[in-house]
């Protein structure tokens, strides 16, 4: 029996190359610097939806082994609310507006998949891809 994370390598590796390129060189390690945000007054709500929408993913990974359509819906319903908490804390000119700008960004072009990743899953789309 393979292991759970050969599987879910597998599964990543499967996936096209510029997604993999995108999980793995923006969209995670954009979302995971968040954790600096934490400790700043009025900041800690930023890193809580922006990783609390991947923690999820994690425990599907290790239940799917693998990547599917349904990791799309932890970000629909926590970056959603990160994009409009983002646009007021950039408007309002915080003091990390470039890094929060970049953020949105990176988030909203995920949205944009995540939004038709969800609507596959709940048609139906439940492949895990290998």
């Amino acid at each position: 029996m393979k292991s759970v994370l050969v599987d879910i390598w597998a599964s990543f590796r499967s996936l096209s190359l510029w997604v993999q390129l995108w999980v793995g060189l923006i969209l995670v390690p954009v979302n995971m610097a968040t954790i600096v945000l934490i400790t700043e007054p009025g900041s800690y709500l930023i890193p809580v939806l922006a990783i609390g929408g991947m923690i999820p993913n994690m425990v599907l990974m290790f239940v799917e082994r693998g990547f599917s359509k349904a990791m799309a819906l932890s970000h629909v319903v926590l970056w959603i609310p990160l994009l409009v908490l983002l646009a007021v804390d950039i408007a309002a000119g915080s003091v990390f507006a470039d890094y929060l700008m970049v953020l949105f960004v990176v988030n909203l072009i995920s949205i944009c998949f995540d939004v038709k990743d969800s609507r596959d899953w709940f048609k139906g789309d439940r492949e895990i891809a290998s």
